[in-house]
């Protein structure tokens, strides 16, 4: 199925939850996959949605929480500020805490060094300020997505 089709599994993966009131993810209106690099390749784009997010995503293995923990930790220690805004966001609606992030960011500063840490932060009071602080907000966005 094409990436441009509003159909296309990938695309509602990256979508659930985050035109949600209050979540900035979207300002633009496009989908974090398209944003970077889906105009001049969209074959990457739609190969990341099919791979990533429509199989290794939705794989029994392991849970979306335990999934986001994964990938927020990995973002982090790998100083990938671009992705970490959009992961920090979905673990939040995967059920990771703030608390539990805060936890993780002070726990890699040893592991991954200081400025990657002082980084996340940053990119984390920015996602923490314009997500709900209610929890229970987040409940009704699918928590079995990426």
């Amino acid at each position: 199925m094409p990436i441009g089709d509003p159909n296309h599994k990938g695309l509602r993966v990256l979508d659930a939850g985050l035109h949600e009131k209050g979540n900035k993810a979207m300002a633009n209106g496009k989908t974090p996959m398209h944003a970077p690099w889906g105009d001049i390749a969209p074959h990457l784009t739609e190969i990341s949605n099919s791979v990533l997010f429509d199989d290794v995503w939705q794989r029994p293995g392991l849970s979306p929480r335990d999934r986001s923990l994964i990938t927020v930790a990995s973002l982090i220690a790998l100083y990938r500020g671009n992705e970490l805004k959009f992961h920090l966001g979905k673990a939040l609606q995967n059920g990771v805490t703030r608390d539990e992030i805060i936890e993780m960011v002070t726990h890699l500063a040893f592991y991954s060094g200081w400025p990657t840490a002082s980084a996340a932060l940053g990119i984390a009071r920015e996602v923490f300020s314009a997500a709900p602080q209610d929890p229970s907000e987040l409940k009704g966005q699918s928590h079995a997505n990426a």
